[in-house]
């Protein structure tokens, strides 16, 4: 097991390039569709994104790349991605976005979505811990439509996650440990909300450890270095601590702290190193 600690669309975008680069069709190319979950029992918007070769190379199978609050991240990471790929600083890779519709909504909502178990009262939030149906909706719901009509490589499941969205992706890879079945071969873990329901997700490395991944997994947890000691940097320490105690055969984590970022900054940044890490291991170097 390595583990490093390192502490160091819908729109088309103005972009300041040349050549090809500079042709903004090039980044429209998102589409969105309203997908009804039977088990969270309600409809959630899904933004897709394909590689700009996708209907050139028929034959091809691309990783995938999921996104939680899509309404956020998604309309500018999706164009990022895209001129990243076009440079080769990343392969080409199918991106989805989980979302509400509206930023009202995600607020309402990501809560309900993210968050497992339910909240304690010292939480001091109201959060009924319906982090597991959500896991449910995207392994049982969203990825079959997904992979049904996109062509997936799915041993190249990546899931990309902030603050009780980086919760969800720590979440996700404990309860995919504990169900035998690994799901997600990447997870970037940005800034999480470690604190909740008294530092659940502590028991993740015991966990990990006694399951003995037979596949690589790669993970990947960040904060900034301006975030709260107390109920950020310290708990991503000590899980790290927890983990190094912890023989995992065939984890590869990482963790970072980023200096002079706060909690909003470090999303976007952790997402794309993140899949620099996983893709284009020699760009990140």
């Amino acid at each position: 097991m390595e583990n490093i600690v390192a502490l160091a669309l819908f729109s088309c975008l103005p972009l300041f390039s040349v050549a090809q680069l500079s042709q903004p069709q090039h980044y429209c190319i998102a589409q969105s569709v309203e997908l009804h979950s039977k088990v969270v029992g309600d409809t959630f918007t899904i933004s897709i994104q394909t590689p700009k070769e996708y209907t050139t190379e028929p034959d091809k199978h691309y990783p995938i790349a999921l996104l939680i609050d899509g309404d956020f991240y998604f309309p500018t990471l999706a164009p990022l991605m895209r001129q990243y790929e076009m440079t080769g600083l990343l392969p080409p890779i199918i991106l989805v976005g989980i979302g509400y519709g509206d930023f009202q909504k995600m607020d309402a909502l990501r809560m309900r979505d993210l968050l497992y178990p339910q909240s304690l009262e010292t939480d001091e939030l109201d959060a009924p811990g319906g982090g597991l149906d959500f896991y449910r909706f995207i392994t049982d719901e969203l990825l079959p439509y997904l992979e049904a009509d996109l062509r997936v490589d799915t041993t190249q499941r990546t899931l990309l996650g902030h603050s009780f969205g980086g919760y969800f992706a720590l979440f996700a890879l404990l309860q995919q440990t504990q169900m035998g079945h690994q799901i997600f071969s990447n997870i970037v873990s940005a800034s999480p909300s470690l604190w909740y329901n008294d530092f659940y997700l502590y028991q993740l490395p015991e966990e990990l450890a006694s399951a003995h991944p037979r596949e690589k997994l790669n993970v990947i947890i960040t904060a900034g270095g301006l975030e709260n000691e107390e109920w950020t940097l310290s708990p991503l320490q000590k899980l790290t601590v927890l983990f190094n105690h912890q023989s995992v055969p065939n984890l590869y984590l990482n963790a970072f702290i980023y200096n002079f970022l706060d909690h909003m900054d470090t999303g976007q940044l952790s997402f794309m190193k993140g899949l620099q890490r996983f893709y284009s291991p020699a760009v990140t170097q």
